[in-house]
């Protein structure tokens, strides 16, 4: 943070053209310094809505009892790991509670690198995990773009988009030869003396643009990473909490069970608090763990607000009905604009694919950007681009009007 200018160079600016200055929100909607209000299609963080009345009870009322209990025992630490584990398969049962995703992300690989005694890792192309420099280094869309370029001990394989990339929704034998393509790469570095420690990837691609892998894919590839000696790790820093519909955790629209799960941005409303889950085995293969913040009881009563909150609402029911409304809609834009090349997606995890011919589908970045502004202008409403998708990431409490 620049404390003269007020800006902050780490952080990506939406609009950076013309930023936003964000003043207040509730619900679905943020409100500027100029009064106006924006439907929220951005923030994924607000999974329950911008300041929910549960959620600002629950952490005020914990903030004037009890703030920190590092290294004894809390009520709401054993109340909050307990309900959370309990949306995960029977052997998930170890839960560690940190403070952002990036911190999840770099725990799951010290913890797949302790119990296989391996370091390689293998990642998507364009993957992004965080920005610790382990995650760094293990996040192709990331060291791509610095001096450092890819580490050996990282092996990058395509993932499986059926529009734009190698094997597209026409062949039907697409998934066998994404399947093909990884099994080229691991056995590669299987024959360079490479030891596979672990797979990391997100259950549904968002930073890769909202790609949703189909639906054998991840079986398939599970069993390649397993056969060798590796762990799978699902990033369900954004997709997590019923985020795409139907179910808990995104991995579930698989029907496959991860070796170790990272939750992040939606477990706090906007407080910062994540979290790993793993099997007993790979964790006794740690050893010993602790986080200062971690687990505090303002972050769990806050966690267990936002889990209340999902299920007394129906949060998961409404992003599985919602959605289907908001994909219906968005493929008849598809028909009817030129632009519109592809929308996908489940759930309120949303992309749509700006081109400039649907036949080549080449991107159309600039039209993608304007399409962005005017949205705002005109519709008040906030949104993101990932290179040429707008992506709708909004609170869960969206409705059909």
């Amino acid at each position: 943070m620049d404390a003269r200018t007020g800006s902050n160079f780490c952080n990506i600016m939406h609009y950076e053209a013309a930023p936003l200055k964000i003043v207040r929100a509730e619900k679905q909607y943020m409100t500027d310094n100029c009064g106006i209000r924006y439907l929220d299609c951005v923030s994924n963080s607000a999974h329950v809505g911008h300041c929910h009345p549960h959620v600002v009870t629950a952490g005020k009322n914990q903030m004037a009892t009890l703030v920190s209990s590092q290294g004894f025992i809390s009520e709401p630490l054993t109340k909050y790991t307990k309900q959370l584990i309990s949306n995960f398969p029977d052997s998930l049962s170890v839960c560690y509670l940190v403070n952002s995703g990036s911190e999840a992300n770099d725990l799951a690989l010290r913890l797949a690198r302790a119990y296989t005694k391996r370091k390689d890792v293998i990642v998507f192309d364009d993957a992004y995990h965080g920005n610790l420099g382990n995650l760094i280094d293990i996040s192709p869309k990331m060291f791509k773009q610095m001096a450092q370029g890819k580490k050996e001990f990282v092996h990058v394989i395509p993932y499986p988009d059926l529009y734009r990339g190698n094997h597209r929704e026409d062949d039907p034998r697409a998934v066998e030869k994404y399947i093909l393509d990884a099994e080229v790469i691991i056995q590669e570095a299987v024959k360079n003396n490479r030891s596979i420690a672990c797979f990391i990837s997100e259950s549904i691609f968002v930073n890769c643009g909202v790609i949703v892998p189909p639906k054998n894919y991840y079986k398939l590839l599970y069993n390649l990473i397993r056969d060798i000696g590796g762990v799978c790790i699902a990033d369900e820093v954004q997709t997590a909490l019923g985020r795409t519909g139907e179910y808990f955790l995104a991995f579930e629209h698989y029907d496959v069970v991860p070796d170790i799960v990272t939750l992040g941005k939606p477990l706090g409303n906007g407080h910062p608090m994540a979290a790993v889950i793993t099997t007993r085995e790979i964790a006794d293969a740690l050893g010993e763990y602790y986080s200062t913040f971690g687990g505090n009881p303002v972050a769990c009563v806050i966690g267990l607000a936002v889990l209340d909150i999902i299920q007394n609402e129906k949060l998961i029911i409404s992003a599985t009905s919602v959605g289907k409304t908001l994909l219906e809609n968005l493929q008849v834009l598809k028909e009817k604009h030129s632009a519109v090349g592809d929308v996908r997606g489940l759930g309120l995890c949303l992309g749509i694919d700006i081109v400039e011919d649907k036949s080549c589908r080449k991107p159309a970045t600039e039209l993608a950007q304007k399409i962005m502004y005017r949205r705002r202008q005109q519709r008040n409403q906030a949104v993101r681009e990932a290179k040429v998708q707008q992506t709708t990431f909004p609170p869960s409490l969206y409705t059909i009007f």
